[in-house]
This record gives C-alpha cells, structure tokens and sequence, in this order.
C-alpha cells in the first residue's frame, strides 16, 4: 500500500468478530471492499478517534464512533449483549486494490458501549490493557474458581439439560423439565438456542422444581417452546463445594480467614 504517492487511495475497514462466531466487516469506504475473503461493506458513518501508539506500558485504547444499521450492528444487539468481548481489527488497505498489502492500525475487545441518537460509540480496549487487571487475588471466603474450569475440576457433561420454555413473566421462566436437585440451576446459566435471543446467555439467580428466575429479564420476547440449555450452578460455599459436589480439596476460597470484623468483635458477642 503507497502512503507517500500524491494521491492517496487509502480507506480505513473493521473486522469484527464476535464470540458466537459471526465476523462483520466494515469499512470507511463509499463502497463495499472485499478484503481476505469477506465483505467489507460501506459505513462511511464509521470514524475512529486518534489511534496513538508508542512503546509506552499505558493501556491502549480507542473509540470507534458510527451509526446503528439494522444489517450490521442494531441497538437491540448491542443492549442484549451480543458484541460484549468482540474482537475487533482496525485496519487500512488501498480502495483500488483491497486484496493487496493491509496496514495494521490497532484492534482489541469491545468494551463499554454508549448508545447516542440514532448512533453509538465503543470503546477498544486493546491488548496492553490487561496490564491494568490485579496481578493476583483478593481473599475472599467464598470460591473464586467458577464450577467446572481448570480450577474448580467438576466434571460438567452430567451437569447440563436441555428443556423447553413453556411460559415467561418477566424475569421468571417456567421449563418443561425440573431441576435434578433441589435449587442447582441457581447461580447457573440458561443458555437460549432458539428464537429472538439465540445465542445470548442470562444468569440464573434462583430455581425452584421446573422455575427459574433470571437476573434480568430476556432482551427479546420468548415464545413457547423454545428450546434452551440449563447449566448447573453453585453458590460457592466449602459446605456446597463439600457435601453436593465432594470436591473440598479443590476450593479456592479462604472461608476461615478472619476478616476486618474481627478488630470490632468484643468478649460475649
């Protein structure tokens, strides 16, 4: 690609691609590019801010700024969810030959989102931006391991069920099939594979027989019979940890720790 010729045929594009799979490309361009097999298309409403990069251990970030297309990114989708933790690549490429050479200008994770009038901006948070998270872990007497990963080491295939919606008043969901122990879909997920909210995830905050209730209410209205995944949760207690899941040894939680309250007890209380 020529920066330094004395006309210049450079146009900005973004690739993103989101958790569930689904890659969009944009680009700056009055017209749709194709670039590395996929379709660019145009949105000469999209602008970033000022990308600086240095050698500098700050965090990198960047604002990119555009406006809501239902074919590409929707207010809906961007509310409910879908492109929280998107990988996003910003980069340039000339417009006269787009599968040539592509100048890297950045990228990261979406991060906050803030919905303007009938626009929105997201903000990049790149790679350096990792350096900001603590470097170890706060005490806590409860698990800080999440049920099933490499620490927890719960075997989870056993763990999951299937079920259909049969009715969904507001944050409540009454399913076709009941839990397998009592009040072990709370704190877990309800994964939704079917219908407006395909693809979304909702925190399970308590359960009780074939009722759930979500911490928030589906972003989209839910129909009968739709079809969704239960995964089994945990309150991340030692007794729970011990008794209903035999796995103790591999808590990661300090429950016996005394805490700040302790400089405040007094004899008898």
């Amino acid at each position: 690609m020529v920066l330094d010729g004395e006309l210049a045929t450079i146009a900005v594009c973004w690739r993103v691609e989101r958790r569930d799979g689904v890659a969009v490309g944009l680009t700056a361009h009055d017209r749709d590019l194709v670039v590395d097999g996929l379709v660019h298309r145009a949105a000469p409403g999209m602008t970033p801010s000022a990308i600086q990069r240095g050698s500098a251990l700050e965090a990198d970030t960047m604002d990119v700024t555009g406006a809501l297309s239902a074919a590409a990114i929707g207010a809906r989708d961007l509310l409910a969810g879908r492109w929280d933790g998107a990988r996003v690549t910003v980069f340039a490429v000339d417009w006269t030959d787009p599968g040539g050479a592509a100048l890297a200008l950045g990228g990261g994770e979406i991060g906050a989102v803030e919905l303007t009038e009938g626009g929105f901006t997201a903000e990049l948070r790149g790679a350096g931006a990792a350096l900001d998270r603590a470097v170890v872990e706060e005490t806590s007497p409860e698990c800080r391991a999440e049920l099933g990963d490499a620490r927890c080491r719960v075997a989870m295939a056993a763990r999951r069920r299937f079920a259909r919606v049969v009715a969904v008043a507001g944050r409540d969901v009454t399913l076709d099939t009941a839990e397998p122990i009592a009040g072990g879909w709370g704190g877990g997920v309800l994964r939704w594979f079917g219908g407006a909210n395909g693809g979304l995830e909702s925190a399970v905050v308590a359960s009780a027989g074939a009722s759930v209730t979500l911490q928030r209410a589906p972003a989209f209205a839910v129909a009968a019979g739709t079809l969704v995944e239960l995964v089994e949760g945990c309150d991340k207690s030692l007794a729970t940890c011990a008794t209903r899941f035999a796995n103790a040894v591999n808590f990661r939680g300090e429950p016996y720790l005394p805490g700040i309250d302790l400089l405040t007890r007094y004899p008898g209380a």
